[in-house]
């Protein structure tokens, strides 16, 4: 009885580093103490105030969950779990597009999604193959309702898996990212993203020398990339990439 237990607070341990980095610690610690979830509570609050100070020792910052600038993470989901950590010319680099975008279109919000965790390069991010160093970062679209822009919103809660149709060159495999979750779409509202505003951004995004690639699906590519040589498919092993936009240094 007691290996089983151990077993479910190392299973539950290990879940939690994987979807935080730092909540499996702050789990085992916390078995230590008698009110173990209040305890649990605490020494994950601690380790997540004590990464937003020592990260940035390392080489990663956070993008900010709150406030009314030009960039801010999309939902205080990412900020809880230690996904907005990124390098400092990544989010000078995505703070600075930002800015531009809201002096072309006033009023205009760049959501971030996922970034990467506080610390350690090579520790992946799930379900992302490739955010494991603190220089790439998720991009939402910007949407509008019936030709109206929508500041600040996604057609999603989290701004992924509202996949935008059009034609996939890649084929049917198993196992995938490239879900298609078809029963999870008409959940969604009917948006679409913003044509002036996705050109502008994915033009300003090829021309910053700091952006080193841009992935999108080729779809979209081809409809508000203009041709940019950063702008590439991802990938048929990749996650799709027609429901936001990837960047990295």
């Amino acid at each position: 009885m007691r290996i089983g237990r151990v077993a479910l607070h190392l299973a539950l341990a290990a879940v939690l580093t994987v979807l935080t980095q730092l909540g499996g610690l702050a789990w085992l610690i916390s078995r230590l103490f008698r009110r173990k979830f209040l305890a649990f509570a605490i020494l994950y609050a601690g380790l997540w105030l004590g990464a937003l100070m020592i990260a940035p020792l390392f080489g990663r910052v956070p993008i900010t969950c709150h406030g009314d600038g030009p960039l801010v993470m999309r939902s205080w989901v990412f900020c809880l779990a230690n996904r907005n950590y990124v390098a400092h010319d990544l989010r000078d680099a995505a703070t600075d597009m930002a800015a531009k975008m809201a002096r072309a279109h006033p009023g205009t919000v760049t959501l971030a999604l996922d970034g990467n965790f506080p610390f350690l390069n090579g520790f992946p991010l799930l379900p992302h193959l490739s955010h494991r160093d603190g220089r790439k970062l998720d991009l939402a679209f910007y949407y509008a309702d019936q030709g109206r822009y929508l500041p600040g919103q996604t057609r999603s809660p989290l701004g992924y898996f509202a996949f935008e149709p059009g034609e996939s060159t890649c084929p049917p495999r198993f196992p995938t990212l490239r879900w298609d979750l078809p029963w999870l779409q008409p959940l969604w509202p009917d948006y679409a993203p913003e044509p002036e505003r996705m050109r502008l951004a994915l033009r300003l995004l090829s021309r910053d020398p700091r952006i080193g690639k841009i992935f999108l699906e080729p779809h979209l590519a081809a409809k508000f990339g203009s041709g940019a040589p950063k702008i590439r498919f991802q990938g048929c092993a990749a996650a799709r990439h027609d429901d936001h936009i990837h960047i990295q240094l």
